[in-house]
């Protein structure tokens, strides 16, 4: 008789683990294949801010094996209003490395690797080999771009969200499709001109929560084996009405980065 599956050694209890994770296990979707998936997964998160604090809290406690986290900033007081990570304690810290040993001590079975620095071209052509999958969790054009073009010509899924005020966005191209539109599809880069950033119009905290949250689904759901439906799609909120948009994405056929 074959024998059942079980957990990897990340956690030496085995029926630990199986604790840890049960309410996930159970779901069909998911069940040993997948848990297993994940704690195999390798995943880049770009921006450990607003939207980066939810996905790396849910991605830590849905035992993705190993994270990279990449962001040049240090917390500061403006951050709390949104960074639910951090708390007045971390001012000053790098938080690459504040968010490392708050996602260590929730789960200690994972794998953290902090990146304070800025996500250039050339850095980000690098890490795509060792990662499965993409998060884009930052808040200016140009570091969205390059992430963009990495992940499209490294054929690796990347998850993207962004809000401001009242609004946001989510999106997912899956490069492992040969027809995947790209991000510079939707928002060709800009030379110059003034970004809407949340540092000038504000933002809500919670909206950044909601989002954030739903790219950790999504990452989940494809880490696990599974298909997004959001696939070429853009999905935009409007919170003052809770209003939901999804448009279709096509390939552009002018787009410098995947035409």
């Amino acid at each position: 008789m074959p024998s059942k599956p079980t957990l990897p050694n990340s956690d030496p209890l085995a029926d630990r683990a199986l604790l840890r994770y049960g309410r996930q296990i159970l779901l069909p979707e998911i069940d040993i294949a997948g848990q297993l998936a994940l704690a195999r997964a390798r995943v880049l998160m770009v921006g450990v801010g607003g939207l980066g604090c939810p996905v790396g809290q849910y991605l830590a406690a849905a035992g993705v094996g190993r994270l990279t986290l990449c962001d040049g900033d240090r917390v500061e007081l403006s951050n709390l209003q949104r960074q639910i990570l951090y708390g007045e304690a971390d001012i000053g810290r790098p938080k690459v490395e504040a968010a490392r040993a708050h996602l260590l001590a929730q789960n200690p079975g994972i794998h953290i690797r902090a990146e304070a620095r800025a996500a250039d071209a050339d850095w980000l052509r690098d890490e795509m080999t060792g990662h499965d999958l993409v998060l884009d969790c930052t808040d200016n054009f140009a570091t969205r771009h390059a992430i963009n073009a990495a992940c499209q010509r490294a054929r690796r899924p990347l998850i993207s969200a962004a809000a401001v005020r009242w609004e946001g966005q989510l999106a997912v191209f899956d490069f492992r499709a040969e027809d995947a539109p790209c991000y510079a599809c939707l928002y060709p880069a800009m030379a110059g001109g003034d970004e809407d950033t949340c540092s000038r119009n504000g933002v809500l905290g919670p909206l950044l929560g909601v989002l954030g949250s739903m790219q950790a689904v999504e990452a989940i759901r494809m880490l696990a084996g599974g298909v997004s439906p959001l696939a070429s799609r853009l999905l935009v909120v409007d919170a003052k009405t809770w209003q939901w948009r999804t448009l279709a994405l096509r390939r552009d056929p002018q787009c410098p980065v995947c035409a």
